[in-house]
């Protein structure tokens, strides 16, 4: 059982597959239903019907309108009551607050057993099962069962974890043979890792190199951009104590979405597990004209959720919607919604919701891409993440919302929880986001800095990419390959821009890069390959 599970979430475990609970509750869609006595407020009255009133109480609607970055910088300890804010607000801020989300209290990761640069002894292993019992035995070492009631200390593994120092070593690989093919040794060797978690990542990229690469780690600048304080100065401690000085190794205790330094020296991006915790807005979509609608939620003076939709307002609900029209990507409709004549026949049925299915779009991805865009000109993107994911709820591209309980992983049926208790991981469609990502790409700064003109590009003579190198870039670069920047031209003197990004299952990548031997089971069996088959990366 727990091979299934780790070879599908990083943060399952051990499960019994019956037991569900859910930890909190929404009111119904519509104001007029009955509210239930005040001391049965802690039972669960979440209605899954996707069915849609346009009534919403006024005294819903006159809360005052929160984000994420204005929960966070009030301070309080407990979440808000009597406020409203969009879905991918809620998720943000049940994730990511200071004071009170799911990562910055709860969320502990797995290590694996010995030193620093040491983790399981794979070969020693008969077969995966005796892998498995060994992991299973690493989690009650953690102290992933508690004796509490209600959700506990959060344990949860990652494939840097779980495959140490190998793992890290071969996108230690992969990295390092593109930079002494294309800048060593003209450039340094530059490195920005997102969400660096307990820093393992970063302590095996750096060891290797510093062994094997001697002449390329005296190079090599690397930067950790960490959202959570308690894991910057966890991250700081464990790579001083290795010997990585300041030189090398810099953290920033900062969000992504927050950065403004701009890195003009060719460099790499390195998000390892990180955007399938980003915080996506949920669309639905008018049957009888398909117009959409974005999702909203109430917290009443109860601390009870009120869902809600509403017109699209949301700048960057609509920059996503119309860079997805532009790049040709079908919004997520069940057959019967893509005829006009059959939407005209559903809608005229009793009952029939006047809403499609929920549908989570990934805006704060898109929000991601624009600061590489911006901040990061030269950089080459290594994004790794799961492309599906088991125990989702109802609705297309669904998050997994699951909590821990005495060592019992348990999925839930509703987004709406109570903030901080519970880790909510959406997973990646890698074939739109490439297309998305190289989209961007192309735009200019100065297009992709304003977000009402990044679905209107236009060539203006104050835009520095509309010199005479670039204007001759589509008879020198394939369609494989990126528009070539200004002042930058291949060994041959061509303005042939940079190959585009490719997307790889997690066995092709190890496959390549990673020394299998290290990993390889008595019985021929190889966890790195065979666990985890619902990862892709993106390179």
């Amino acid at each position: 059982m727990l091979r299934a599970s780790l070879g599908r979430a990083r943060r399952y475990c051990w499960r019994r597959r019956n037991l569900k609970a859910y930890f909190s509750s929404s009111l119904p869609w519509s104001d007029n239903a009955p509210r239930k006595p005040n001391h049965e407020k802690d039972k669960i009255n979440y209605n899954p019907d996707i069915s849609f009133s346009a009534d919403v109480s006024d005294e819903h609607l006159s809360y005052p309108r929160v984000t994420a970055n204005e929960l966070a910088n009030i301070g309080d300890n407990a979440p808000p009551k009597r406020v409203r804010m969009l879905v991918r607000d809620f998720i943000e801020d049940a994730l990511y607050n200071p004071h009170y989300g799911y990562f910055s209290k709860q969320a502990t990761i797995l290590t694996a057993p010995g030193e620093e640069n040491e983790g399981f002894d794979f070969n020693g292993f008969k077969d995966s099962a005796h892998f498995e019992s060994a992991v299973a035995n690493r989690y009650m070492e953690c102290g992933s069962v508690t004796e509490t009631e209600g959700p506990g200390r959060q344990i949860w593994h990652t494939p840097t974890e779980l495959f140490k120092p190998w793992y890290g070593q071969a996108i230690a690989q992969c990295l390092v043979s593109e930079y002494l093919l294309k800048y060593f040794p003209y450039e340094d060797f530059k490195i920005y890792e997102l969400g660096a978690g307990n820093g393992t990542l970063a302590l095996n990229i750096l060891d290797y190199l510093r062994v094997q690469f001697p002449e390329v780690y005296d190079r090599t600048l690397y930067t950790i951009i960490e959202i959570s304080e308690p894991l910057a100065r966890i991250q700081r401690e464990r790579l001083r104590r290795a010997g990585h000085t300041k030189r090398t190794v810099h953290v920033h205790h900062r969000s992504i979405f927050a950065w403004t330094q701009t890195e003009r020296a060719p460099c790499y991006v390195l998000a390892a597990e990180v955007v399938d915790n980003f915080a996506h807005d949920v669309v639905r979509y008018d049957v009888r004209t398909l117009g959409p609608f974005q999702g909203e939620v109430a917290v009443d003076d109860a601390g009870e959720f009120i869902p809600y939709y509403t017109r699209v307002t949301d700048p960057l609900v609509s920059l996503f919607l119309s860079l997805r029209r532009r790049l040709h990507h079908e919004p997520a409709l069940p057959w019967h919604l893509r005829s006009a004549a059959l939407r005209r026949i559903y809608a005229s049925l009793p009952f029939a919701p006047n809403l499609s299915p929920p549908e989570y779009i990934p805006t704060r991805m898109l929000s991601f891409l624009r600061v590489l865009r911006l901040y990061f000109p030269l950089h080459r993107l290594l994004l790794t993440d799961f492309s599906s994911l088991p125990d989702a709820i109802s609705g297309t591209n669904a998050p997994v919302v699951q909590t821990s309980i005495r060592g019992t992983m348990i999925p839930c049926q509703t987004l709406f929880v109570r903030q901080g208790y519970f880790d909510i991981l959406f997973p990646t469609a890698f074939e739109p986001l490439r297309d998305m990502y190289e989209y961007i790409l192309e735009q200019p700064a100065g297009i992709v800095a304003e977000a009402d003109d990044l679905d209107h590009p236009r060539v203006s003579p104050l835009i520095p990419s509309s010199s005479s190198l670039s204007l001759g870039m589509h008879f020198f670069s394939p369609s494989n390959r990126r528009p070539p920047h200004d002042g930058i031209s291949s060994a041959s003197g061509l303005a042939v821009g940079e190959r585009k990004s490719s997307v790889y299952s997690h066995a092709e990548f190890m496959g390549t890069y990673a020394d299998l031997r290290k990993t390889q089971l008595r019985n021929g069996e190889n966890p790195m390959l065979d666990f985890y088959q619902n990862v892709q990366v993106l390179f």
